[in-house]
């Protein structure tokens, strides 16, 4: 009986570069930067089962400008910074308590960044005090922490570029309909 031979696995060649085009302000380079690896396989499933938030992505007129309210204000950690020509275009966040990210991204010239409808929500237990500490570096807040009638307390403010934020803590009623009951039981046993 003859024996086989097993064939050796293939060498591989180091990944190829890819060349990447970045416009900023209108002007066009050529980025070089390793091509992505493959993806995992995707799970099977049915429907949306895993379906997962990735991240937020906020405009903003200079993200070196809107860059220290995330980090220092509210004390996010940088995760990936891309710059261009020597400036910050681009930044995301990780936030400290949790999974979720956010991201900075250069808006076009002239490009608006308003963002009419949409509001950022930051939860956190110690809401009073967290407020108080944003406070005293200077941050205006249009509302103070306040029990609201769904039964979770809020505080709002406004980022750099004017983008709505609330800081919050919604505690035992997180998975509670929003109701209005809710609320005022909520306040009545504030």
């Amino acid at each position: 009986m003859a024996k086989k031979k097993s064939k050796s696995p293939k060498k591989t060649k180091p990944a190829a570069k890819a060349k990447a085009k970045v416009v900023v302000k209108g002007k066009t380079k050529t980025a070089s930067k390793s091509a992505p690896k493959a993806a995992p396989p995707a799970r099977k499933t049915s429907g949306s089962a895993n379906l997962a938030f990735n991240h937020a992505m906020v405009y903003a007129r200079d993200v070196e400008k809107s860059l220290p309210f995330y980090r220092d204000i509210l004390g996010m950690k940088v995760l990936d910074e891309f710059r261009y020509e020597g400036k910050c275009v681009y930044a995301r966040m990780l936030a400290p308590g949790g999974q979720g990210t956010i991201a900075l991204h250069q808006a076009g010239p002239g490009a608006s960044v308003v963002a009419d409808g949409v509001r950022l929500y930051f939860e956190i237990e110690d809401l009073d005090n967290f407020c108080q500490q944003v406070k005293r570096k200077g941050v205006y807040f249009s509302q103070l922490p306040q029990m609201m009638p769904w039964g979770w307390r809020h505080a709002y403010l406004n980022d750099y570029d004017g983008h709505e934020i609330s800081l919050y803590w919604a505690g035992p009623n997180r998975m509670k309909k929003t109701v209005m009951s809710v609320g005022n039981k909520a306040k009545r046993n504030a």
